[in-house]
């Protein structure tokens, strides 16, 4: 079973699911959006705006593939590039944070931790780039659905994961992680990664006390 890790681009961007790789409410401002969803354009649009954040800020997302599929994905930008957040009733998200602009995991993986280790993925690049305090996301909250809750990650899901609240709502509270809380995530995230991955290498074997060691043979 072959598995990797990959940062997400144009190419990789088509291999997501629809519900993903269309999903324009962050990416667009409300107006633009409308249109794009009216036309059918919204695909090209989400791969416009790659495109641009590539070049400009550099990788905003990570694609977990297993045997050529992929099993979970997440992007992510500072809220300059996610100007769809102004219609949202618990904007806007504080300038010190990155933007959680989407998540999934494959319905055949979940359980299985990969939702916590992308965010912690997220987390460690964040970190790296510094000049960041936080992670900030749209929640939705269980039982309560809405356009453009299939954008938003569930509440229980991000609570569980270390978001608190930052503003409350009934439907759609910003969440935040705040990163001095979790710098401990950068020493965790590869053996993380390499547990759920099964690349975990086996112990080294402990030295032989020289009393009991036996001879060397070729």
């Amino acid at each position: 079973m072959s598995r990797r890790v990959a940062r997400l681009t144009v190419d990789s961007l088509a291999a997501l699911p629809e519900e993903v790789r269309t999903c324009v409410a962050w990416e667009l401002d409300p107006v633009e959006r409308a249109r794009a969803e009216r036309e059918g354009t919204a695909g090209e649009e989400k791969a416009a705006w790659l495109s641009r954040v590539l070049l400009e800020w550099g990788s905003c997302g990570r694609v977990v593939w297993i045997d050529d599929e992929v099993a979970g994905a997440v992007l992510y930008a500072p809220p300059a590039y996610l100007p769809g957040t102004v219609a949202m009733p618990t904007a806007p998200v504080a300038e010190d944070a990155v933007q959680i602009a989407g998540a999934f995991v494959a319905e055949a993986h979940t359980g299985a931790g990969l939702g916590r280790l992308l965010m912690q993925l997220v987390v460690k690049d964040v970190l790296q780039r510094g000049g960041y305090r936080a992670v900030e996301c749209f929640g939705s909250e269980a039982g309560i659905s809405a356009p453009g809750d299939a954008c938003c990650l569930p509440v229980e899901f991000l609570q569980r994961v270390g978001f608190r609240t930052a503003r409350g709502h009934v439907r759609h509270p910003r969440m935040r992680l705040d990163l001095k809380s979790v710098v401990s995530w950068r020493e965790e995230v590869e053996l993380a990664w390499e547990r759920l991955l099964g690349a975990v290498r086996p112990p080294a074997p402990l030295p032989v006390p020289r009393a009991t060691r036996g001879p060397i043979r070729p």
